[in-house]
């Protein structure tokens, strides 16, 4: 797994380094815009953004330095908000999000004269976890998640018995996502049922390796983040199956039910986004793009860090999506619980 277990802060930049190779760049991407380019490029490519995408993002780093000796990729993590901040002012040549870009964020980019490509990368399961001394929360419907998250519940809901009463008069210790992470806006959005609207005496991180660490060494402690988190430290934590109402059967995470469309609503897209200039004036960042969008990279390295990989008529659609250059949004507001086959087909808005 590809997966870092180091604790990295929110800020934390990766380079992923590889020696020097007398192999030169690859030139079979499947058919792919990338196939036949054998001419060597140097350079560097600047990504930072989200926490989630940064495991995909990373793999894809290191296996593309193999075979492209002379790019350097760097991997930051500032949060996708931190990230598109970045981004908007010309910083990095690529935002990994976990959400679609915001209206204010638009903006930012459009004053600044930063047309950008927005390409859906992975799905990922976003995952509700306990620590494994939790005898009594195998479960959860979404309304008892509501219950615990809602603005409301800051300094009332603050025991286990007060969600279910059969459950332990015990404290309910929290863990989420920071307010400049994408998670958190995708987590609010889809169970308080309003994006950026939460309870705030929870403990929040950017990074989800401290969420990780929280749940993990509190018996009491419930949080949220990344499938690809959870199953790299599945030993220590126990997920939580999600039912949609009472009388639902609970889906439990994992990339056969996100895939499926069950594990709902708490099923998303990842993305990257990536600067149009830099894509026409960087050879070394179109180069990297290719090969992160090529279905032989792709299909193993997503589902190797723990996502789901899109079909490979969505993963053809984001290829000539970005060999066009087209620039823009298919996402105006929050779309919780559609097919990534539906919001293919939403118009681009820049």
């Amino acid at each position: 797994m590809y997966l870092r277990l180091t604790l990295l802060a929110a800020a934390t930049l990766s380079i992923v380094a590889c020696s020097p190779s007398n192999t030169p760049a690859a030139s079979e991407q499947n058919g792919n815009s990338a196939a036949g380019k054998t001419a060597e490029i140097s350079g560097m490519v600047s990504t930072d953004g989200s926490s989630t995408v940064f495991p995909v993002t990373e793999a894809m780093a290191e296996e593309f330095q193999k075979e492209n000796a002379g790019i350097n990729v760097t991997v930051g993590m500032s949060g996708t908000g931190g990230g598109f901040k970045k981004f908007c002012r010309g910083e990095t040549d690529i935002s990994n999000a976990s959400r679609p870009i915001k209206g204010e964020e638009k903006e930012a980019c459009k004053a600044a004269g930063v047309e950008y490509i927005e390409l859906p990368v992975a799905i990922d399961a976003l995952t509700v976890v306990v620590n494994p001394q939790n005898t009594w929360a195998n479960d959860l419907t979404v309304d008892e998640l509501k219950a615990m998250w809602v603005p409301e519940a800051q300094g009332k809901i603050t025991n286990w018995n007060q969600i279910r009463p059969s459950f332990p008069d015990k404290p309910l210790v929290l863990y989420g996502a920071g307010t400049d992470s994408g998670t958190y806006d995708y987590f609010t959005a889809a169970i308080v049922g309003k994006e950026h609207s939460s309870r705030g005496d929870y403990t929040a991180s950017e990074d989800d390796n401290v969420l990780v660490q929280g749940v993990s060494g509190d018996a009491n402690a419930l949080g949220f983040f990344g499938l690809a988190y959870y199953e790299e430290n599945a030993d220590k934590l126990k997920a939580v199956g999600i039912k949609t109402n009472a009388a639902a059967q609970a889906v439990a995470p994992s990339v056969e039910t996100a895939r499926s469309g069950q594990y709902q609503p708490l099923s998303r897209p990842i993305f990257i986004y990536v600067s149009k200039k830099a894509a026409e004036t960087k050879p070394e960042v179109a180069r990297f793009v290719e090969f992160y969008l090529d279905s032989k990279h792709s299909e193993g390295l997503v589902q190797e860090v723990g996502y789901v990989p899109l079909p490979e008529n969505a993963l053809a659609a984001m290829r000539e999506r970005f060999a066009k250059r087209e620039i823009g949004t298919g996402f105006t507001g929050s779309k919780i619980g559609v097919s990534i086959d539906e919001l293919l087909k939403e118009k681009l808005v820049y």
